[in-house]
């Protein structure tokens, strides 16, 4: 059985694959455990602190993430694999532990940045202005 899932954070967007396996991770071919900053290794890595560690030896994950920083991808990459995790055995036990533990997990973060205006450098800042 295999499962298709996304996630996304900002502009970036993860697609991961879940599909039975023994236990590989790989994040754009490369292995999780060679992912840098190890900041974002360490989120990428949370839904596996969450689920039972016999669940992550049943399957093989690969997900491919574009678009943002390195912030960014990481969440989305967490994001399609928690929604990954949960489809693919289908357990409500598992969501529910996903949601108890941060809601970001399974549901997209849709903040996004308000648009430059008029007037000024950014969205609110506004040029400066002297008359002496």
């Amino acid at each position: 059985m295999v499962t298709n899932t996304s996630g996304k954070k900002k502009t970036a967007i993860a697609r991961a694959t879940v599909s039975d396996g023994e236990g590989r991770v790989r994040i754009n071919s490369t292995p999780i455990e060679l992912v840098e900053p190890e900041m974002s290794r360490l989120k990428m890595l949370e839904p596996f602190r969450i689920a039972d560690a016999e669940l992550r030896e049943q399957v093989d994950i690969d997900v491919t993430v574009e678009g943002g920083g390195f912030a960014g991808q990481a969440d989305a990459v967490r994001t399609a694999i928690s929604r990954g995790l949960v489809e693919f055995f289908g357990d409500a036990e598992l969501r529910d532990a996903f949601m108890e533990f941060d809601r970001t997990l399974l549901v997209n973060d849709v903040r996004q940045p308000e648009p430059k205006k008029w007037g000024g450098p950014g969205a609110r800042a506004r040029y400066q202005k002297s008359y002496r």
